[in-house]
């Protein structure tokens, strides 16, 4: 059983990743059969997880538990959502649309005080500290750091964020000739974040090369183990 197992998932890997593959040759409707499934399989996959993982626990079983075990005000306040919820669902006619905005234009306030709290506290804020922390002699020294090498790295981290920071600084002055130009210091160090962040941008992509070869490495590898098991198999 393990053996067929086996058999069926290597004939699938092999057939999509040939399909997949043939993008090569171009756009062509086996490559689209395959993003077709893939496509399909993940929305299903991840509906799935929504419906498990979101709106079963935190909506569904809630308001049950609100409607026939809670009390009064439980009972009120499981009327919000409910409301809200058919109030997003006029969007299906023009005509009531005009209904939906409290609930929309709650749900997009909701969610960029969640973008930005997340980019503050998981993006900001960390980088100001790790910034920091490089100037701790501390962990330097559990390290086994010197002094010397703690200010060199420190200032070489610190100088590129703050040159990478300048760059995007956007505030510039007309000059008599009509151009807009930035102050000249900004202009400066705005040029060394240039540098930092071209490093840094090139530093992402060969990453993001190194991961696609190994993917395309580790496809064609598991084209010849399946060649292999299927030679194993059916014994020539």
């Amino acid at each position: 059983m393990a053996v067929s197992l086996d058999l069926v998932s290597g004939v699938l890997s092999f057939l999509f990743t040939v399909l997949i593959l043939s993008y090569l040759i171009g756009d062509n409707p086996l490559f689209r059969v395959a993003v077709y499934v893939f496509v399909g399989a993940a929305s299903g996959y991840i509906g799935s997880v929504i419906w498990w993982q979101a709106l079963k626990p935190r909506l569904w079983d809630k308001l049950l538990s609100a409607v026939f075990s809670g009390s009064l005000a439980d009972q009120i306040l499981v009327l919000i959502p409910l409301i809200g919820a058919a109030l997003i669902l006029m969007k299906i006619s023009p005509r009531m649309a005009g209904f939906a905005r409290p609930s929309m234009a709650f749900l997009v306030g909701a969610g960029a005080a969640v973008t930005l709290g997340g980019a503050l506290l998981g993006t900001l804020i960390p980088q100001v500290q790790a910034t920091i922390n490089i100037f701790d002699p501390q962990a330097a020294a559990a390290r086994n750091i010197g002094a010397a090498e703690v200010l060199g790295n420190g200032a070489v981290v610190l100088f590129g964020t703050v040159a990478s920071l300048a760059y995007f600084h956007f505030g510039a002055q007309q000059k008599s000739d009509g151009s807009m130009r930035r102050f000249g210091l900004i202009e400066i160090v705005a040029w060394f974040g240039r540098i930092f962040i071209g490093i840094t941008l090139g530093a992402v992509f060969a990453g993001v090369y190194a991961a696609a070869l190994t993917a395309l490495i580790e496809r064609f590898s598991s084209l010849v183990n399946f060649i292999t098991l299927l030679r194993t198999t059916l014994g020539f």
